[in-house]
């Protein structure tokens, strides 16, 4: 199979800001800390590791939060349970992503998210041994409302549900 690369802003389906974001457009250099690379990762991961962080909460509300799958004692609840228990060392990370609620990502999007998060998570892994790296996936359905869902564009044109 033939694999072709097509750089996002050649698909039309995003904006110049997301565009010159993604080029590292000087003009926006000013709104974030760090470009979207793998190298940035060491400088946030030194930066995070000198913030406070509750591991023993965390570590308990995700056993709990994920208490019915650690029961089943399967291969995929052992992966669970000795991601959640590596959150209690200091050399652990979580590489987080969460969803809202739209018209047309569907399942299929949502799955795409977690593969890639969990890739990131290997990636890391792989350039960082020494620590250890947990996708954590965040269902964001808490903080929006149909409004903000009803509607969504596509090729320049608004499709309203």
């Amino acid at each position: 199979m033939k694999k072709t690369l097509v750089p996002f802003t050649e698909t039309n389906q995003f904006s110049p800001l997301v565009d010159d974001y993604l080029s590292g457009k000087e003009p926006l250099r000013d709104f974030y800390q760090l470009p979207p690379v793998m190298a940035s990762f060491a400088e946030k991961m030194s930066e995070r590791s000198n913030l406070p962080c509750d591991r023993q909460a965390l570590h308990r509300s995700l056993l709990q939060q994920n208490e019915k799958l650690l029961l089943t004692g399967d291969t995929t609840a052992a992966k669970v349970k000795s991601g959640i228990d590596s959150l209690l060392d200091a050399t652990t990370f979580t590489v987080t992503t969460g969803h809202q609620l739209n018209l047309f990502t569907g399942p299929l999007y949502t799955i795409y998210k977690i593969m890639t998060t969990i890739k990131l998570a290997h990636e890391l892994k792989q350039k960082y041994p020494d620590n250890n790296f947990v996708p954590v996936y965040w269902m964001a359905t808490e903080d929006h409302d149909f409004e903000e869902i009803n509607h969504t564009r596509v090729f320049g044109t608004t499709i309203t549900w």
